[in-house]
């Protein structure tokens, strides 16, 4: 697999795309600086504590508190819980954890989204190239892309000699055959972050960001720039030599592989642009001529597949089969490039070979190896869905690209023509009725008013005849289709 990464910087947005063999998988987007508040670590104070949801608001200096679940304030060294149950195998209440007015570091985990606000943790995480220490908690982790037993004990035992009393650490995939001094360094590094942290936090009064995660190019870099990427493109020379810099002291056998392009519109070459509108779309045609369905909704993700155009060539079992295995692997695709995370439900056409089903399976779990996201397949249930879930990570590329309809409010659905004739057909009769004007002008949409006026114009003719007026109709194309407007004109 030939994997590369295309970095663009334009005047009001970096772009950062990641390809497979050509095919567009990822891509991270930054329009403002400091516009990304997933990472971000503030000293924060509490506001509200709320028992009967298991939660409090800590105010962090944004314009909405944020949001402090009971689960995300538990396993923290520095609040006195090392675990979330207590002695009696129950959870603590939120009361026991934390007090109104208390001052406590926390970390954006979730974007603030709509009316609500920021999702925040007291388990804080400090991402560095080889390892994430977690400062605030007790834990040694190994990436599951590690598979090797004998390697994954190694690096354990390293970690546990590394790591600092009551702190925890994740290993990175990208530490796989590491020497204990690399990790060493990588983990002073970190150390020397969490000292300046609290130094901030200590130093500073009231609500305030004391940390700031880094930008989205230095993020690609420290994140998704790896040994499996074989190039990595971008379009300014200044950016190429940050990139160096930041690669001479993390990976300097890496900077062979980075590359000034010749085009300023790099995304336009690779055809970036047109697979970000196509992601935005609810279909999704397959290769072989089936689609999927992709809707988003706030409690899950539903995603249906459809043979559409493909027929086969032997039967039905192999084209249903081979329907659902190119699905399955286009769904994972579609998952990442579209950065959907939560509960995942698909409804794949109905197997009834076991063996395909497993076949099925095999091959999501395949494409999902490529996921550095943590996600889990369930299996497929009674009525044969499969069941999914797969970590949130930062905004959605719908939430980054898109706004809510300010007309049909997210339901992707508007009032019918014949719908819409009716209630003007109402009010048309309470006007007769309060007003002496027999002519009327009616302005609607053209769609409305060609329901209106018809083939024959029977509609029009039984208003005037039933309400003994006379219409004057205009056409307003530009109105949003639910819009009308009845005025009585007097002569």
């Amino acid at each position: 697999m030939f994997k590369e990464i295309l970095v663009q910087i334009d005047d009001e947005e970096t772009k950062v795309a990641v390809l497979e063999d050509g095919q567009l998988v990822e891509i991270y987007l930054e329009r403002a600086p400091n516009s990304r508040l997933v990472g971000n670590i503030y000293k924060g104070i509490v506001r509200n504590v709320l028992p009967g949801m298991q939660a409090a608001f800590v105010d962090i200096g944004l314009e909405k508190n944020s949001f402090l679940y009971v689960e995300d304030a538990l396993a923290n060294t520095l609040l006195g819980y090392d675990n979330s149950e207590n002695k009696e195998g129950t959870r603590p209440n939120i009361c026991d954890v934390v007090k109104v007015g208390q001052e406590i570091i926390v970390q954006i985990e979730k974007e603030p989204v709509g009316t609500k606000g920021a999702r925040v943790t007291t388990q804080i995480t400090l991402p560095g190239r080889m390892l994430v220490l977690m400062p605030t908690a007790d834990y040694i982790g190994i990436s599951r892309r590690i598979e090797d037993e004998e390697e994954r004990e190694r690096l354990r035992t390293i970690a546990e000699e590394i790591r600092p009393d009551h702190m925890g650490v994740i290993v990175r995939t990208v530490a796989e055959g590491v020497q204990k001094e690399e990790l060493q360094q990588d983990i002073n590094s970190l150390l020397k972050i969490w000292e300046r942290i609290q130094q901030r936090g200590n130093r500073k009064a009231g609500a305030t960001l004391i940390h700031r995660d880094l930008e989205l190019v230095q993020r690609t870099l420290r994140d998704v720039f790896n040994e499996d990427v074989k190039k990595l493109s971008v379009n300014s020379r200044t950016i190429l030599e940050q990139i160096i810099e930041f690669l001479d002291v993390s990976e300097p056998e890496l900077k062979s592989r980075v590359v000034l392009s010749d085009t300023q519109n790099l995304l336009a070459r690779y055809a970036v642009d047109q697979e970000l509108e196509r992601a935005l779309k609810r279909k999704v045609w397959l290769k072989s001529g089936g689609y999927i369905i992709i809707d988003q909704t706030e409690a899950l993700t539903a995603i249906d597949v459809n043979t559409g155009k493909f027929v086969g060539s032997t039967d039905l079992a192999d084209t249903v089969f081979k329907t659902n295995r190119e699905a399955a692997r286009e769904i994972i695709r579609q998952l990442r490039l579209r950065n959907i995370g939560g509960i995942i439900i698909i409804d794949f056409i109905d197997m009834h070979v076991e063996e395909h089903k497993e076949q099925v399976l095999k091959a999501m779990e395949e494409e999902l190896k490529k996921d550095k996201v943590k996600t889990h397949i369930l299996g497929i249930t009674s009525l044969g869905l499969v069941e999914m879930t797969r970590k949130k990570v930062g905004q959605s590329l719908t939430s980054t690209l898109e706004r809510t309809c300010p007309y049909c409010e997210g339901k992707g659905r508007i009032l019918s023509e014949d719908t819409i004739y009716l209630a003007l057909r109402k009010e048309l009769l309470e006007a007769v009725k309060l007003k002496t004007a027999k002519v009327f002008m009616i302005e609607a949409h053209s769609q409305v008013i060609e329901f209106l006026v018809g083939e024959e114009g029977e509609k029009r003719r039984e208003l005037e005849e039933n309400f003994n007026i006379r219409l004057i109709i205009k056409e307003r194309s530009d109105w949003h289709i639910n819009k009308y407007n009845i005025t009585p004109l007097y002569t």
